[in-house]
């Protein structure tokens, strides 16, 4: 439940509606466990359904808010944050990993999101490429191709931090 928690939060930047969509998820998992084929990953079979929850309620959001201007987004969160005393979702490292680095939460939170959901699947939690595909709802190939894009836009801007860190030595690219 930790992981899909997780999960959750890195989608949603919050930690209430996190908790709401873990909460649909296995309300979800519970009315439709028949589906569930004993012998799978049961953990790809939770983020399958995590994943189809949060995008149907982005979906149901974007369509009864319509777009907005990014500037007009800015705002409104600028707004709220001062309103609510909240501090910026995104600076919390506990929903990257207590491990990383901020240069490597920033990187990830550069990521467009396909990028970001294939390596957090793959790379973070450890599904396959199986297993992250039917989770995203895209074929095997997609998942790999976001996967090379990704951490090829990942070693790019991490490069620096790499070298200071000692991963690389002076001269590897």
């Amino acid at each position: 439940m930790r992981e899909v928690y997780n999960a959750a939060r890195r989608l949603t930047l919050d930690d209430d509606t996190a908790a709401d969509l873990v909460q649909e998820t296995y309300l979800r998992a519970f009315r439709t466990f028949d589906s569930f084929r004993p012998g799978t990953n049961c953990r790809a079979w939770l983020f399958t359904i995590l994943y189809s929850v949060h995008i149907n309620r982005w979906r149901k959001t974007k369509r009864e808010l319509g777009p907005l201007p990014v500037d007009e987004i800015e705002e409104r969160f600028s707004l709220w944050l001062h309103e609510t005393g909240a501090e910026d979702p995104l600076a919390d490292a506990a929903i990257w990993g207590p491990e990383w680095s901020q240069e490597v939460e920033a990187a990830l939170r550069a990521l467009p999101e396909t990028f970001r959901s294939a390596v957090l699947l793959v790379d973070v939690h450890e599904l396959s490429y199986e297993e992250a595909a039917a989770t995203l709802d895209c074929p095997v190939g997609t998942v790999r191709s976001r996967l090379f894009r990704a951490r090829r836009l990942l070693a790019a801007t991490l490069q620096d931090h790499a070298r200071r860190a000692g991963f690389l030595k002076r001269g590897e690219p």
